[in-house]
C-alpha cells in the first residue's frame, strides 16, 4: 500500500478592477501548459481552472507541488491581468452571465443537466489517495464515510451566494446537490457490486463513464485511488495540505485497523447526511450527531477526537505538523468565518474578493 498523494485544486479567474469572475477565454490554461504542461485544465466555466499534482510521494511533497502550482497559476493571471482566487464560490457574480468553455463534453453535459450544470460555478478541492487493491479502497471508503462531515466542516469556504449571505459556512454543496448522483455515496459490500452497479448505470444510458458519479468519495474509476471530494477548496495552502494531511492519515489507520481484522462502526447514508448538512451550514461551529453514543457533540469536540484517532500513525506518515495545523484552523476560523468576518467589518464584497485573493496567494513568497 503506497497512500502516495494527489490534489486538485479549482480557482476562480478574477478580474482585479471589478472583482468579478472573468470569462477568460482559457488563455491561462494556454500559458499555463507551456510551463506545466497536463497540471493544468480548463473547466466547464471559462471562469475555472483547476490545477492537479503530480503523484506526491509524502505531505511534504504535496506542499511543495500545490506551492509551486498556486505560485505559478497566481504569476500566469497576473501578467495577463487577472487573479486567482481560492474560495468555494464567489462572492458576488452572477452564473448566469458567465460563458461555457467550448467543449464537446461540456456541451453535452449541458444539453443533459440544462441550468443544473450552468448553475454549477463552484469551486472544489478534491484529495487523492493511493491505494492499488480496489477491494480495499472501497471498504476504506465505507468507513471513512463518518469522519467526511468532520473534514468538511473544516473546509467550508462559500458563505456568500450571488450576492448574499446565505447563512450557509458552504453553500457550495447546496448548489452541487442539485446533480444527479452527488452527496454521501451508499454503502457497497464488494468491488463487485459497486462495479455491477456502475456497469448498470453505462449499459442503461444513465452515464457514459464512472467519472460521472460525482460523489463525496468514490472509488476513482481510473486510478488506483480514493478520491475525496466534498471539500471546499480553502483560502490557503495551508489549509489545504492539512485536510490532505488528515484524508490521507484517516484512510492509513482504516487500512491498518483492517489488517488486524478489526474495523471503525459503518453508518447509513441518510446518518452521514444528517451530519454533511450540519457542517454545511455552521461549520466548526455546530453539533454533529455522535451515532455511537446517540447524541449531538460540539463538532469542535468530534474534530479533537478525530486527531485522537489518527494521532498514532501521523508519524509513521511523516505528517505531524501538517495535521496539527488543524488547531489553528479551530482557532482561526475556517475560510468562511474570515470571509464573513471582513464583510461585517467592511459591508464591501469587493473587499472580500480582495482578501480571497491575497490568502490564495499567501505562502507562495
Amino acid at each position: 500500500m503506497d497512500f502516495t498523494l494527489g490534489i486538485e485544486e479549482e480557482y476562480m479567474v478574477i478580474d482585479p478592477e471589478t472583482r468579478e469572475l472573468v470569462s477568460h477565454e482559457q488563455k491561462i490554461v494556454e500559458a499555463a501548459h507551456r510551463h506545466m504542461e497536463d497540471q493544468v485544465k480548463a473547466e466547464m466555466h471559462q471562469a475555472v481552472v483547476e490545477v492537479g499534482t503530480n503523484i506526491c510521494t509524502d505531505i511534504k511533497d504535496a506542499r511543495d507541488q500545490v506551492t509551486y502550482l498556486r505560485k505559478t497559476m497566481c504569476e500566469i493571471a497576473k501578467d495577463l491581468g487577472f487573479r486567482i482566487g481560492a474560495a468555494g464560490t464567489h462572492p458576488f457574480s452572477e452564473w448566469k452571465k458567465q460563458l461555457i468553455t467550448p467543449n464537446p463534453r461540456y456541451h453535452a453535459i449541458i444539453n443533459e443537466l440544462q441550468d443544473t450544470a450552468r448553475s454549477n460555478l463552484i469551486f472544489g478541492l478534491h484529495v487523492h489517495v493511493g491505494i492499488e487493491d480496489k477491494s480495499m479502497a472501497l471498504h476504506i471508503v465505507n468507513q471513512i464515510r463518518y469522519f467526511l462531515p468532520h473534514i468538511y466542516a473544516l473546509s467550508t469556504n462559500s458563505p456568500f451566494w450571488e450576492g448574499r449571505n446565505t447563512g450557509f459556512k458552504s453553500f457550495r454543496s447546496k448548489i452541487f446537490d442539485k446533480f444527479p448522483r452527488t452527496g454521501i455515496p451508499p454503502l457497497f459490500e464488494s468491488i463487485s457490486e459497486y462495479e455491477d452497479y456502475v456497469n448498470l448505470l453505462i449499459k442503461t444510458r444513465c452515464i457514459d463513464n464512472a467519472k460521472k458519479i460525482w460523489w463525496d468519495i468514490r472509488v476513482h474509476p481510473f486510478f488506483p485511488t480514493l478520491e475525496v471530494r466534498i471539500c471546499d477548496i480553502p483560502l490557503t495552502i495551508d489549509e489545504t495540505i492539512t485536510i490532505a494531511a488528515l484524508i490521507q492519515a484517516l484512510s492509513y489507520k482504516l487500512y491498518k485497523l483492517r489488517t488486524q481484522n478489526l474495523n471503525f462502526a459503518t453508518y447509513k447514508r441518510g446518518l452521514v447526511n444528517e451530519n454533511k448538512w450540519r457542517a454545511s451550514r455552521y461549520g466548526i461551529d455546530g453539533k454533529l450527531i455522535d451515532f455511537g453514543k446517540e447524541s449531538e457533540i460540539n463538532t469542535r469536540i468530534l474534530i479533537h477526537e478525530l486527531l485522537d484517532f489518527i494521532e498514532d500513525v501521523v508519524d509513521e506518515l511523516g505528517s505531524r505538523e501538517e495535521v496539527e495545523r488543524t488547531y489553528e484552523i479551530l482557532e482561526k476560523g475556517t475560510g468562511a468565518d474570515r470571509q464573513l468576518k471582513v464583510y461585517e467589518e467592511s459591508n464591501d464584497f469587493n473587499k472580500v474578493v480582495d482578501y480571497i485573493i491575497d490568502e490564495t496567494m499567501s505562502g507562495t513568497n
